[in-house]
C-alpha cells in the first residue's frame, strides 16, 4: 500500500473518519505524519534542533469481536488497534541540547459511544484504552496526544556529550579548586536545586490520559 502524509489509500482524510465504520469493517490503513502537523507536539521540541519536522510512521487497524450486550445479548464490540513510529528531538535536561527522542506506541482502544459508557469501563485495564467513537473520529489527534503521552518525564541523553556550564559550579577559589569542584559536580550529577520544569507537563499528561480532548480515557 502506497501512502502519501497522513493520507493513506483508503482512508479519504484522516481527521474525519467514521470510527465505527472503520471497526466494523474491520479496514487497515497507514500513513507518515510530520511534526509540523502536530502544533502541541512541535512546541516540545527546541528551536535549535538540527531537524525540527522530523516524521512518524502510523498503522491503524479496525476489529469487531463478540462481547456481552446489556440487554443480555452477545453483539459485536468496535475496536481500534494504532501503532506509531518514528522520533522526534527534545532538549536533554542535564546538558541542554538536543537529542533524538524515539517513539515506539502500540495501544488498542475499545469504542464506545458515549462519555458515560466510557466511565463505566474499568479503569485497572492494562492492555485495553477506551476512546468515544464518532463519524467524524480525528486520527490525527489521538496520534497526537499518544506521543505527548509516551514523552519522558525528564528528557536526556543516555550519556550527555558535555555538561552545561550552569549546571556546574564555575567561581574558582584557590589555584585549581574551581576545576576540581566542577569535575566533583559533574561527577556526581550535582545540579543546584530548582523547580521542576515538567511538573506542569506532567499535569497536562495526566489530564490528557483521564480525559483527552478527542474522548480517550487512560
Amino acid at each position: 500500500m502506497t501512502q502519501n502524509l497522513g493520507k493513506p489509500a483508503g482512508l479519504a482524510d484522516p481527521h474525519d473518519l467514521d470510527l465505527f465504520e472503520f471497526a466494523r469493517s474491520g479496514r487497515q490503513a497507514a500513513g507518515v505524519v510530520r511534526v509540523s502537523q502536530l502544533p502541541r507536539m512541535l512546541n516540545e521540541v527546541p528551536a535549535e534542533a538540527p531537524d525540527r519536522d522530523t516524521a512518524f510512521t502510523w498503522q491503524a487497524e479496525g476489529a469487531t469481536q463478540p462481547e456481552l450486550q446489556d440487554d443480555g445479548t452477545e453483539g459485536p464490540q468496535p475496536y481500534l488497534r494504532l501503532a506509531i513510529h518514528g522520533a522526534a528531538w527534545l532538549e536533554c535536561q542535564r546538558c541542554l541540547t538536543p537529542y533524538k527522542q524515539a517513539f515506539n506506541v502500540d495501544a488498542t482502544y475499545r469504542i464506545v459511544n458515549t462519555e458515560a459508557e466510557a466511565e463505566e469501563f474499568p479503569l485497572d485495564e492494562d492492555e485495553v484504552d477506551v476512546i468515544v467513537g464518532s463519524t467524524q473520529f480525528d486520527l490525527v489527534d489521538l496520534i497526537e496526544e499518544e506521543l505527548l503521552l509516551s514523552l519522558p518525564l525528564v528528557p536526556k541523553h543516555d550519556v550527555c556529550p558535555e555538561v552545561h556550564e550552569s549546571l556546574v559550579s564555575g567561581v574558582a577559589g584557590a589555584e585549581g579548586e574551581g576545576d576540581e569542584a566542577a569535575e566533583d559536580e559533574a561527577e556526581e550529577g550535582g545540579e543546584p536545586d530548582r523547580p521542576n520544569p515538567f511538573a506542569a507537563l506532567e499535569a497536562l499528561k495526566g489530564g490528557l490520559k483521564k480525559d483527552g480532548p478527542d474522548g480517550k480515557k487512560h
